[in-house]
């Protein structure tokens, strides 16, 4: 009688181990998130330097007021083809590593933020325990003066949504929802 019950509860000690679906932790969904969607990213802007609706835009953000940048409002003959806007010693910091074929064409990559990912809740699927869904929050952060060259406001939080998959190998990003 003893060895059918300590068999009975060894059968059902491997059987309900065999049911068990691994959870997704929220660290390893953060370590996922951030390898395969490059968290944290530098968000950046090209400036054309030559372009004159681009030194226009720059003028009214006000960057040549905050010494960021120098705007040339006229042109003489003998400057043609030359930059209207120079990027003054204020801007250095904020100065990305541009492309030679980018840099030919007189464009300059300038760092707006980093956005990073800030908090997140995993969700299962009502219908498939293989699958959870995970929201997470994004941020901004070191937010330079060039920010104001986007048409967003980067005081605000975002939300995404991914679906991440069980397979064999372990949890996978399957794809994200905009």
């Amino acid at each position: 009688m003893k060895k059918l019950l300590f068999s009975l509860i060894l059968a059902g000690v491997i059987l309900s181990g065999c049911n068990h679906t691994p959870k997704l932790t929220q660290d390893e969904a953060l370590q996922i998130i951030n390898k395969e969607l490059k968290y944290p990213r530098v968000i950046d802007f090209d400036i054309f330097c030559s372009d004159p609706a681009q030194a226009k835009s720059l003028l009214d953000a006000g960057l040549e007021a905050d010494g960021i940048v120098t705007v040339q409002k006229t042109q003489k003959l003998k400057d043609i083809g030359k930059p209207l806007v120079q990027l003054t010693e204020k801007a250095n910091p904020y100065l990305l590593l541009t492309p030679d074929k980018d840099k030919a064409l007189d464009v300059q990559k300038v760092k707006i933020a980093d956005e990073e990912v800030k908090d997140l809740t995993i969700n299962p699927d009502g219908e498939n325990k293989n699958i959870v869904w995970v929201e997470y929050t994004t941020v901004y952060k070191n937010i330079t003066p060039f920010s104001v060259l986007m048409k967003r406001n980067l005081n605000e939080q975002v939300r995404h949504k991914v679906q991440f998959s069980l397979t064999d190998n372990g949890w996978i990003l399957e794809k994200p929802i905009h």
